[in-house]
């Protein structure tokens, strides 16, 4: 006999939909898995045979194949694995081949009694069976918070193999996936904003580069707050509109990093990998490539501390992704693209001591040394850092001061202002922040003052700007402009942006 239902898999962060095809022939008795199966889709067999025996049904004495269309997309995880124990199910006669199983799609892990575990990406393959159109999904009871809101989808969450079982058989309904009473968000820095001490011109940079988007470098001796500052970056930027907090709930779904019992993420994802990180753990890879740390900081912060430390291969891999906002990765199972549309924010010493410039302690760095340290930071990635930051200890008085100064409120409220001045700008090019805009977005959406025009012709010679860190002076000045709620680029707003391009690394 013959049977198929369905069920999906992930490549890169998207969800594809699976056939799961079952034949039950003559033979001799075995079960094979084809149709490009990894090693933990092969390994299902055994699951599967396991938990079809303990959940009291019997694994037919004859040849079953199973086959995954299709059957030229490479199939990893265990997701499959309720999907083709349905199928086994159906084609052995042990359980009717209802319209009922062609609506729903199955997924999950099966334990060896019988019960459904939990899979990473199910909110990307619930997506992909809706739209393939499907009429609902079956899912474990543990995933039923990242996929319970999508509307118009029946998504269903089963315990074991025997209270499905019931389900097809028309016996008992399947309880209906339950959203969470809050979206659970463990991925945003905790500092307060508020609560940074001193600070204020540092303070007004992260303000500036939250409304635009822009890619900052803060530069300073330890113990200047230089991390606290990069860590509650994303506390001020806007929260996740619902289409980026779908893309980013699927990411984190993916790499199987979303908090137990969470919906949609609401804030801004933040990653800070640690300097001994390697490339393809930082843009994605292996086998079948999974998301990298810039692609699970997606709409978020990626924060490089002690950026000098990192490798010269992570920091020229950082490169295009910048510019692109997606990383494309080419195997021999197919080609994956990651999106990468972040907030880069890295910290560094000055110097090897970390005291070059300091009022508080003298450098004991030789010149060269200096320069030998400044130097693992390569001009390509410099020039794609819109601002600069030097950063000091803060002194007594502030530190001692009962208040942090602006209430966090006020400042993101800002943020959104310039945001929503951005988005109504931006959305009939199809971009979102100022930072995305090219040559051409610059030159037909922006006015820029006479005076302010003149100004940044005169920093483009005296600077020695390249063509790229000219216009994102533009650009960052045009975020200043929607901070301050102006209809144009004022010579004040130029000013200010040319102060961030100013040499800190000298």
């Amino acid at each position: 006999m013959f049977s198929s239902v369905f069920s999906a898999t992930v490549s890169g962060v998207d969800g594809f939909r699976v056939t799961v095809e079952t034949d039950v022939s003559g033979g001799l008795p075995g079960l094979e898995v084809v149709g490009m199966p990894a090693t933990s889709v092969k390994e299902a067999k055994h699951r599967v045979r396991a938990a079809v025996r303990n959940s009291g049904f019997e694994i037919p004495s004859r040849r079953v194949t199973v086959n995954l269309a299709p059957a030229g997309l490479h199939k990893d995880g265990t997701q499959l694995d309720l999907g083709m124990a349905i199928s086994l199910l159906v084609a052995s006669g042990q359980l009717p081949g209802t319209s009922l199983i062609n609506k729903y799609g199955f997924l999950g892990e099966l334990a060896l009694d019988g019960s459904i575990r939990p899979v990473p990406g199910v909110l990307a393959m619930v997506l992909a069976l809706y739209e393939s159109g499907h009429e609902g999904a079956v899912i474990p009871v543990d995933n039923q918070a990242e996929a319970a809101f999508i509307k118009g989808f029946d998504i269903r969450v089963a315990s074991n193999l025997t209270q499905l079982a019931r389900f097809v058989r028309g016996e008992q309904s399947l309880p209906g996936a339950e959203a969470p009473a809050c979206h659970g968000n463990a991925l945003s820095g905790s500092h307060a904003f508020e609560q940074i001490r001193g600070q204020l011109a540092a303070k007004r940079a992260l303000e500036v580069a939250a409304a635009g988007e822009h890619n900052i470098l803060l530069a300073g001796p330890p113990g200047a707050g230089k991390s606290m500052l990069a860590k509650a970056l994303p506390e001020i930027m806007p929260d996740l509109t619902p289409e980026e907090s779908v893309t980013v709930a699927k990411i984190h779904s993916v790499a199987g990093l979303l908090p137990k019992g969470s919906g949609l993420l609401t804030r801004r994802p933040f990653r800070a990998p640690h300097h001994t990180v390697t490339p393809a753990a930082m843009v994605g890879g292996g086998t079948v490539p999974k998301p990298g740390e810039i692609t699970l900081a997606h709409r978020g912060v990626l924060f490089l501390d002690e950026l000098p430390e990192f490798s010269a291969q992570v920091i020229n891999v950082l490169r295009q992704p910048l510019e692109d906002g997606f990383v494309t990765i080419t195997r021999s199972g197919g080609t994956y693209r990651f999106p990468c549309r972040i907030l880069l924010a890295a910290a560094m010493n000055p110097c090897q001591c970390g005291y070059w410039g300091s009022d508080s302690q003298a450098c004991l760095c030789t010149p060269y040394q200096r320069r030998q340290y400044v130097s693992k930071v390569n001009g390509p990635l410099l020039d794609r850092i819109d601002l600069f930051m030097a950063v000091q200890r803060v002194g007594i008085e502030d530190l001692a001061r009962a208040g942090g100064g602006e209430a966090l409120q006020a400042v993101k409220a800002r943020v959104q202002e310039a945001r929503k001045l951005q988005k109504k700008r931006l959305e009939p090019v199809g971009l979102a922040t100022n930072s995305q805009m090219g040559p051409r977005e610059l030159s037909a959406l922006l006015s820029i003052a006479a005076s302010g025009r003149k100004l940044l012709l005169d920093a483009y010679s005296r600077m020695k700007l390249s063509a790229r860190a000219y216009y994102r002076v533009i650009k960052v000045a045009a975020s200043i402009a929607d901070l301050d709620q102006s209809p144009r680029i004022e010579e004040e707003h130029v000013a200010e942006a040319l102060s961030y391009r100013q040499r800190i690394l000298e």
